[in-house]
């Protein structure tokens, strides 16, 4: 069943607004996407609950279905947490091959209506139709007609939000979920972020926010009513930025080619590792994952970063950056090697490594040659 459209702003064509032409941007996120897609495929999983990734005893969960997030399951949430919070939850492994498909067929619905889409992951995107391919001035009749388009095409349910920027258009995207939109008009917009708790402010991470709250901001009131100076010297270079969306101002375009900024994997292991020899064997698969992405991008990095999480979930990076971009599979492989040996001897298990390429230059779009980790 659709929820119904919320518009947060006053008459007329709803998000357009006697300002200086302001731009109409979407934000389109697709309902528990992993998790709807498993239940769409395997129709016994329909009306339960359901995570993707992870397993009974081990991992985390990648996703959940609406029945599971009822009991408090989540993304990133301990499996075993996940399983107490829900004994009747029902664990399935992720299919990312059938989820990348499905997400081809959206941004081919997208690419229908602008060629302005700023992809942000295989279930989320930002639109810019300000100018659209069927002429539209209504943004919010866009947004109806994509989602439309989309439950015909895949069978799954997307939310939409609509305002005049990236930011109130992601937070407007969250308000009618599941299967709504809702709408974010300029003058609106400034009271909207007054009311809202920075908590929820999409950025804004729990340690971020329990930082303001010490500096007693608690609202976007709160955060509109300190001065820059005041931010910059608690928040650095966000504190511009905390500035302006305090203000509902919000200026970046959306970008439809925004550079990747880094490739990773990661894996968790069915029983907690303890020796160097071990560990040293795990990385060698996500370093060849990690490897076949960036050639297929034909993206040459000379970051490395190795995570690692251990049996108590302490987490822990550690990352080396090369003069030049690496050569070769091998290469990543030596130096991720050397960034683990020294975390050996460990006392507590490793229960997850990952590792990550970075650092890609603009201008490398050929293989490098082969590099020497000593350079």
């Amino acid at each position: 069943m659709e929820r119904s459209e919320s518009q947060f702003g006053v008459g007329g064509d709803k998000e357009r607004q006697d300002t200086s032409r302001p731009r109409r941007i979407i934000h389109v996120d697709m309902d528990a996407f992993y998790a709807s897609v498993e239940q769409r495929d395997r129709p016994e999983l329909r009306g339960k609950p359901v995570a993707v990734g992870g397993s009974a005893a081990r991992g985390v969960v990648a996703a959940a279905s609406y029945e599971a997030r009822a009991f408090g399951v989540r993304s990133a949430l301990p499996s075993i947490t996940a399983r107490r919070r829900c004994p009747d939850l029902i664990f399935v492994p992720p299919r990312f091959d059938v989820y990348r498909a499905v997400s081809g067929q959206i941004r081919e619905i997208f690419a229908e209506h602008t060629d302005l889409i700023e992809p942000l992951s295989l279930d989320e995107a930002y639109l810019d139709v300000t100018e659209n391919k069927q002429d539209l001035p209504i943004a919010t009749e866009i947004a109806t007609m994509i989602r439309a388009r989309i439950k015909e095409v895949t069978g799954l349910n997307a939310s939409a939000g609509i305002s005049y920027c990236k930011f109130l258009a992601k937070m407007a995207s969250d308000l009618n979920k599941p299967n709504g939109q809702a709408v974010i008009t300029p003058k609106a917009g400034p009271d909207f972020v007054a009311a809202l708790p920075v908590k929820k402010f999409h950025g804004v991470g729990p340690a971020t926010a329990a930082k303001m709250e010490r500096l007693g901001i608690v609202t976007g009131a709160d955060l509109r009513s300190k001065p820059l100076e005041f931010l910059q010297a608690n928040f650095g270079k966000s504190g511009a930025w905390y500035y302006r969306i305090s203000r509902g101002i919000d200026e970046r375009p959306v970008q439809p080619d925004r550079p990747r900024k880094s490739i990773g994997a990661e894996d968790t292991f069915a029983v907690d590792i303890f020796e160097l020899e071990a560990a040293r064997a795990e990385i060698s698969p996500l370093v060849e994952k990690v490897w076949r992405h960036c050639e297929a991008k034909a993206l040459y990095g000379r970051t490395v970063t190795l995570k690692v999480k251990y049996a108590d979930f302490q987490q822990i990076t550690r990352s080396r950056t090369m003069s030049l971009p690496f050569g070769t599979a091998a290469d990543v492989q030596e130096l991720a090697g050397s960034l683990l040996d020294p975390l050996f001897p460990t006392e507590k298990g490793i229960r997850l490594i990952g590792v990550t390429l970075s650092s890609f230059d603009d201008d490398q779009r050929t293989p490098p040659s082969q590099l020497s980790l000593l350079v």
